[in-house]
């Protein structure tokens, strides 16, 4: 195990956070203490108060996003469209409220677990690998991610990052985010990074 040390979380250049990750290995202990885990694929960076599509934009603040303001190192859960919990990476320095977003990973550990997640309510339906978690929302329930972890410490043993692959500049691929049409001239920014050619991104 090699967990990813809190000054890679507090550097000051969220984008390159955000592109550093693919690559990396997100570990969710089960309550049994079995390792699930998924190599990120996919991310999304958020600026904080500069950015229109993040929740701290103008220096909002509130209960469900005051973690962000946090050092960096932490972890960001919030709800959507009142079905799917999102998993955020808090970056930089205290009261710099920046996020990574992650959109998809890979299944590297525990897939069957993940999978009976994923199929709870059609057991006996099937499900191949790469579709287990390619976004947000499905790793979240694939991972067992919710609220509960919201400011968790990514230092801690309840949920980590570690190295896993080297990924040259050459394999990522930067787009516009998802879903932030509203954002204005912030809409079409390409904070968005992908491992290029892998079947689990959410979309290419």
């Amino acid at each position: 195990m090699n967990k990813l040390s809190r000054d890679f979380y507090r550097r000051d250049d969220t984008l390159l956070v955000a592109r550093e990750l693919i690559g990396k290995l997100l570990v969710v202990p089960a309550e049994n203490g079995a390792r699930v885990a998924g190599m990120i694929v996919e991310t999304e960076a958020y600026l904080g108060a500069e950015d229109k599509a993040a929740h701290s934009y103008n220096h909002r603040r509130t209960p469900r996003n005051e973690i962000t303001y946090a050092a960096g190192g932490r972890v960001y859960v919030f709800f959507i469209y009142g079905m799917y919990f999102q998993f955020n990476v808090v970056t930089g320095a205290v009261d710099s409220p920046h996020v990574v977003l992650v959109r998809a990973l890979e299944p590297v550990a525990g897939i069957d677990t993940m999978r009976a997640r994923r199929l709870v309510k059609n057991p006996s339906a099937k499900m191949p690998d790469k579709n287990l978690a390619s976004g947000p929302g499905k790793l979240c329930i694939a991972l067992a991610i919710d609220r509960s972890l919201n400011g968790a410490d990514l230092g801690g043993e309840r949920i980590w990052i570690e190295d896993y692959r080297a990924v040259s500049a050459d394999e990522i691929k930067t787009g516009k985010r998802i879903g932030i049409d509203y954002a204005e001239e912030f809409a079409g920014k390409p904070w968005r990074f992908w491992l290029a050619d892998n079947p689990c991104v959410s979309r290419k």
